[in-house]
């Protein structure tokens, strides 16, 4: 029987966090139009593989305004959702990559937070992860464990993952700014763990994006010296500025201690804080300061003042 994520997060540190996907290179898009918003069928996601946390009455009723959309990517038709602020646009917008979860949320918090401050938020979904077609990187990397190979080999399929699943986030990218509801100008990445790493691979390749706003990137996956160090090398070829975010309580601040002083050698935009424990697990620490309403309350006003520093406009 395959392993959970989490039973290969625990017993793999090694490889461990290095939670990534498989396949996917951007084919060209056509420019898609809006679908209508979507009964949240797959509201469930939202809740699997999250701390313990209770969303708002307005968080909820804000998750129903989210619009389904799909892109292709490698062959395949990916899903996300889309929130726009009112009006027709364009709209500057950030692209927030989920974390290695099967089951990815919508991120209502993030969708509402950034409407609020006139940025549209598109949460693509990577293939291999619900809703998306595709096979789930977690048991890819379980059949390597299962393989025999040696450690190190390991490691570096993992990285190879990495870099294939990143392509879906191209494939994003790329449909995103055909949307006449877009300024595809004025595009930034975010993302948290996996997710983070995801955007550090976006920032590295530039694709006309503006900022990176990653947390915990990678943190999860410290352990796993192949990923640290193609985490590394992200940061140092960064194509914009990138914002490194942490609490205290993060699982590791390898991420602050190693990839900080790094960004904040480039100066203008760049930075990188470690902010007071958010909650009392790591999880919470990780996700839940990244994600909740709580945290975003936190970290809000740093990021804002960041995208506007970066030409993002908002309000």
């Amino acid at each position: 029987m395959r392993h959970t994520l989490l039973g290969l997060i625990w017993a793999g540190s090694v490889f461990a966090s290095s939670l990534v996907l498989a396949r996917a290179v951007a084919s060209p898009a056509e420019s898609t139009p809006l679908a209508a918003p979507a009964p949240a069928d797959d509201a469930a996601s939202d809740s699997i593989h999250e701390p313990a946390h209770v969303q708002s009455d307005t968080v909820k009723a804000f998750r129903k305004t989210a619009l389904s959309v799909e892109f292709p990517s490698n062959g395949l038709t990916l899903r996300g959702w889309v929130y726009k602020p009112k009006g027709d646009g364009p709209f500057s917008a950030i692209v927030w990559n989920h974390g290695a979860e099967k089951y990815p949320s919508a991120r209502p918090e993030l969708g509402l937070f950034c409407t609020q401050h006139s940025y549209a938020l598109f949460v693509p979904v990577r293939h291999g992860h619900h809703p998306s077609p595709g096979e789930y990187f977690g048991d890819t990397i379980q059949d390597y464990i299962g393989s025999g190979e040696d450690r190190v080999s390991i490691q570096r399929k993992v990285v190879a993952l990495a870099e294939e699943s990143n392509e879906d986030v191209v494939a994003a990218l790329n449909w995103l700014k055909k949307q006449t509801y877009i300024n595809a100008d004025a595009i930034a990445v975010g993302g948290v763990a996996y997710g983070g790493l995801q955007s550090l691979l976006a920032a590295e390749r530039g694709l006309n994006l503006r900022a990176c706003i990653a947390f915990s990137p990678g943190a999860m996956s410290w352990g796993n010296r192949e990923i640290r160090q193609r985490t590394i090398e992200a940061v140092q070829r960064s194509k914009m500025p990138v914002f490194l975010l942490q609490a205290q309580n993060d699982y590791t601040l390898g991420p602050s201690d190693v990839l900080g002083p790094m960004i904040r050698e480039k100066g203008g935009a760049n930075q990188a804080k470690v902010y007071a424990a958010f909650g009392t697990t790591h999880a919470e620490g990780a996700i839940g300061f990244a994600c909740w309403e709580e945290g975003i309350k936190i970290w809000g006003s740093d990021v804002l003042d960041f995208l506007k520093a970066t030409g993002m406009g908002g309000s």
